[in-house]
């Protein structure tokens, strides 16, 4: 007999296309998923400063591919171009990234053991040499700027492909807010720091107090501090970014 949610409803706030798997895992162990994306996930405006990059990936040492969006949106227009160079190592932070490459035919040479965040990547031994390398940072427009200040402190010469845009979704929360109300609201589940601040945003002032008092999973210490910076007080970090691990802190609820 599996573990139980116990009829727990759990807001999961993933970009609509990227919900369906964690709903499932909750469904599966007696829980009710309530989806209510807190991100949109769209092509970039310009198309041309990523495209000159991907063209030329054969003058790349290293990719690093920081997201699984960012494999989706970039892999179709590199296999469009000739596949990926065979001399070019591959990283992936996480798992989630990983399995995004294995899909698409790419096995990442480079990936942290645990602690899947770019600092623990920039950890890894072969991060430490790469003056005179080339790399390129594959990711959505605007992330963070960690990898690319590291790497280039360290001698490298870093390039974005930056593949995708996010955007704050629009919504009628009224009935998620009445279901809150009653206290039907168990748990709510948070991928990124810019989803969470969406939701703060998308709930208004009436919902920001129901989420504060609300057990609120996370999959990074970093999201975890915007959160308590937010007055989140019921906060639970997952042991990695995985939906298997979501639904671990869910059980422990």
């Amino acid at each position: 007999m599996p573990p139980s949610l116990n009829g727990l409803t759990v807001l999961v706030t993933r970009p609509e296309h990227q919900a369906n798997p964690l709903c499932q895992l909750i469904a599966q162990h007696g829980g009710h998923a309530i989806r209510c994306p807190a991100l949109v996930i769209r092509e970039p405006q310009d198309w041309t400063p990523a495209r000159a990059i991907l063209d030329q990936l054969d003058r790349y040492d290293l990719a690093i591919f920081t997201s699984a969006n960012a494999v989706d949106w970039a892999m179709p227009l590199i296999q469009q171009r000739g596949d990926i160079p065979p001399r070019l190592e591959i990283a992936a932070i996480g798992k989630a990234i990983a399995q995004a490459l294995t899909r698409h035919g790419v096995t990442p040479r480079l990936q942290p053991v645990q602690s899947f965040t770019s600092e623990t990547l920039l950890a890894l031994l072969r991060f430490q040499h790469v003056a005179g390398q080339s790399v390129v940072i594959v990711r959505g427009e605007g992330g963070r700027g960690l990898l690319a200040e590291t790497l280039s402190a360290r001698g490298a010469h870093v390039d974005h492909a930056e593949v995708y845009r996010r955007e704050r979704p629009t919504a009628d929360i009224t009935a998620l807010l009445e279901r809150w109300r009653r206290g039907e609201i168990g748990a709510v589940t948070v991928a990124s720091g810019e989803t969470l601040l969406n939701l703060f945003d998308m709930l208004g002032a009436a919902g920001q107090d129901y989420l504060r008092e609300t057990p609120l999973i996370v999959v990074s210490a970093r999201i975890q501090h915007i959160a308590a910076a937010q007055g989140c007080r019921r906060i639970l970090i997952t042991q990695e970014a995985s939906d298997d691990a979501i639904l671990t802190a869910l059980l422990h609820l």
